[in-house]
């Protein structure tokens, strides 16, 4: 089974994380949190974003990359960044791959960058904009993720409520 995982370095905006944490629920992915944070855990809007599913999600916190580096020292990296030469959708992800996403403010922070030129994805965008909200460009690498997964363990069709669809 597919197990991704989402790392926030330094978030500083409380509802993107909170909105982070209802997407890693609903798709089965753990949430990696590297501090400073701009905010506390237990603020009522990161709960508001994530409303009742943040009780739900699996979320891993580290005092600095480096304690993050340490507790998960096999693992693929890809980190999301506008300065990237590579698209997020030329690289294959492993089923339990890593996609670091950084602060709102200033990104990952280019020494980390510049170590792993390889592994650096960004999203294409038009170049009279800085960047993309952070809970937009992460449910749209996290979706690419999964989809090169096959969307492993997730729920495929829907069904109506008060109707129900008409077989073809």
């Amino acid at each position: 089974m597919a197990k991704l995982n989402i790392v926030l370095h330094q978030p500083e905006i409380p509802a993107n994380t909170g909105n982070i944490g209802r997407t890693c629920v609903a798709t089965g992915t753990r949430l990696h949190l590297i501090e400073p944070l701009g905010f506390r855990l237990n603020e009522k809007s990161i709960k508001r974003a994530g409303m009742d599913y943040w009780d739900d999600l699996e979320v891993i916190r580290y005092t600095n990359y480096e304690e993050f580096l340490e507790k998960n020292p096999d693992a693929k990296i890809y980190y999301a960044t506008t300065k990237a030469k590579h698209t997020y959708t030329e690289v294959n992800y492993e089923p339990d791959c890593y996609i670091m996403f950084g602060k709102e403010s200033g990104g990952i922070p280019e020494e980390i960058l510049v170590e792993h030129p390889e592994e650096c994805i960004r999203i294409p965008m038009l170049d009279s904009i800085r960047s993309l909200n952070l809970s937009n460009s992460v449910a749209i690498c996290l979706y690419e993720a999964l989809r090169q997964n096959n969307f492993d363990h997730m729920q495929m069709e829907g069904e109506l409520h008060r109707l129900h669809w008409e077989e073809r």
